[in-house]
């Protein structure tokens, strides 16, 4: 009776591990032991690169109101705290999007958080 190598899932299983190290340079693309540590490596790297992600659109988000609050004449946690007793129900990427598309738009926010926290 011939051995049985289970050939075909495991030519498929490599091949699979093979073409997501496309792109790779040199034999991490090439070999199957350093594609498979690559591809690892990549992933951890992905998953946790999506939380910082997060992280840094929030801060940048939060410079730019910073910047253009400071513009008009308020800080940055006194614009927050007045924008929350206003009951303006924005979050921080939409403020900023409005202070730098329509300063018009912002300038009346501001002045309804200035309005509350007097």
């Amino acid at each position: 009776m011939p051995r049985a190598t289970n050939a075909p899932a495991s030519r498929r299983r490599r091949k699979r591990r093979l073409a997501l190290a496309k792109g790779f340079r040199g034999s991490r693309s090439k070999l199957f032991r350093q594609a498979t540590e690559a591809v690892d490596r990549a992933m951890v790297q992905a998953t946790r690169h999506r939380k910082l992600r997060k992280r840094e659109f929030r801060s940048l988000w939060i410079t730019r109101l910073s910047a253009a609050c400071r513009e008009l004449g308020l800080t940055y946690s006194r614009f927050i705290e007045g924008v929350t007793k206003a009951g303006i129900r924005l979050n921080r990427k939409m403020l900023s999007e409005i202070a730098i598309h329509d300063p018009d738009g912002f300038a009346s926010i501001v002045e309804m958080a200035k309005k509350k926290l007097a």
